[in-house]
């Protein structure tokens, strides 16, 4: 499996896990902020990879569903015909997510949310009374996964809230 980032710095990395019956290991972390991330540079990562762990040990390589990684995959079932290329489901769903949260019903409801949320967040006195009363904490969006702002507005379902987002 690879995952590609970037961190504080804006540093491009990208992780390569195995996964295997036992669980997922962390094999190692690509520096790539000095190259350019295209499909013959993924095809040769990923070979690379496969040919380190053993062809015969690897039936499936997982990425996310950039154009690149998907010319990467395609490269390397051509050149490993055991091999499967899948793109990534969570990265799958998170697409899907970005695309229904830009839709005009769910995008006012979205920026309401977050709204509140930073409200909040601010007010440390709001945020005491809202674990207080609710006994629950509120699941704060992230920028690197557009799911957690559905999990996040999911969190919001204090009594009340709901409808008062739905009212403004």
């Amino acid at each position: 499996m690879s995952d590609g980032w970037s961190d504080m710095k804006s540093w491009s990395l990208i992780n390569i896990l195995i996964n295997n019956p036992y669980g997922t290991v962390f094999l190692r972390s690509v520096k790539a902020s000095d190259e350019v991330k295209n499909a013959e540079f993924i095809f040769n990562l990923l070979d690379g990879v496969v040919e380190e762990i053993g062809e015969q040990l690897v039936a499936q390589v997982v990425t996310d569903n950039a154009s690149a990684y998907k010319a990467a995959g395609q490269m390397l079932m051509e050149k490993r015909k055991h091999l499967y290329w899948t793109p990534c489901a969570a990265h799958c769903i998170d697409l899907i997510l970005e695309e229904l949260g830009e839709l005009s019903q769910h995008k006012s409801a979205l920026f309401r949310a977050k709204k509140i949320t930073k409200f909040i967040y601010n007010h440390s006195w709001v945020l005491a009374l809202m674990r207080k009363f609710s006994k629950k904490e509120i699941i704060r969006p992230a920028t690197t996964r557009y799911l957690l702002t559905f999990v996040h507005c999911k969190s919001l379902s204090i009594p009340n809230v709901c409808s008062y987002i739905c009212a403004l």
